[in-house]
């Protein structure tokens, strides 16, 4: 579905962001894109969805090169960016204005989610609160039905039920065929729904696994003390230890934020 290959970019009169960069992703996951503030995450977004343009090597989204921005990508990719703006009209005429671009659009899974999303059809868009419109446009991505959805930081701006919501949605409304690029600093707020993780530093891909590789190569637990058999990584938390070590008989859940912290500090797994 996406293939990224000897991918060079950067702006100008700055450092080149990406150096060679590959990657290639299939459908059938929600994906996790990590890194530091400055590591090229939103920037990557908009190279996929042709909003950038590289400056060398190749990018394949659906079979399109994204920079000729072709109707057939188009209407089967859907991104939503950290910063957008909707015109002063309600929720019912945006979506009838904008849902005919996407031929698999669902009205009544938009519906639904509207429903679930505690929000009211006729309610003018620019009058919503910015929690309120990011709730919406998850609704309006999901229900397009896309082949792949760019969500570039989705759960800010959202309370704790919203957060909680946005959760259960995105997992019950997809299906084998889509894929999902989640980039995020809260990763506690997805780390649920992920089932692959990218990392990225220095203009390179650092760390490429999925949440079933990681569970079985090592363990996330946690202790009084430091200093354990095998440590990989540690973090002093209120009253102990996060502990990463080498994976034991027993699989367990995937600490996302102590695994970025441990890679980016240059350790490594398997």
């Amino acid at each position: 579905m996406i293939q990224i290959k000897d991918l060079n970019f950067g702006y100008p009169r700055q450092e080149p962001l990406f150096n060679g960069l590959s990657v290639q992703l299939e459908a059938g996951s929600i994906t996790g894109l990590l890194g530091k503030n400055g590591a090229g995450k939103t920037s990557l977004l908009k190279l996929l969805t042709g909003l950038l343009h590289p400056q060398s090597g190749e990018v394949s989204v659906l079979d399109h090169n994204p920079r000729k921005r072709e109707v057939a990508m188009l209407n089967d990719v859907f991104f939503v960016p950290e910063e957008f703006y909707f015109p002063a009209i309600s929720i019912s005429d945006y979506v009838k204005a904008y849902a005919p671009f996407y031929p698999r659009f669902d009205n009544e899974m938009m519906g639904r989610i509207l429903v679930e999303f505690e929000l009211d059809g006729k309610s003018n868009l620019q009058k919503l609160s910015h929690g309120q419109k990011k709730k919406f446009l998850i609704a309006f991505a999901l229900a397009t039905r896309c082949r792949l959805l760019v969500l570039d930081e989705p759960t800010n701006g959202l309370d704790i039920p919203s957060k909680s919501l946005f959760r259960k949605i995105l997992a019950g409304s997809l299906d084998e065929n889509q894929l999902v690029v989640i980039s995020t600093h809260q990763v506690k707020d997805v780390e649920n729904l992920i089932d692959k993780i990218i990392i990225l530093d220095n203009g390179k891909v650092i760390f490429q696994k999925t949440i079933e590789e990681i569970s079985q190569k090592v363990s996330f637990i946690s202790g009084n003390s430091p200093e354990v058999s095998g440590l990989i990584y540690s973090e002093a938390i209120p009253g102990g230890y996060r502990l990463m070590v080498p994976g034991g008989e027993e699989e367990t859940s995937v600490d996302i934020e102590l695994l970025f912290n441990a890679i980016t500090n240059g350790k490594k797994i398997g």
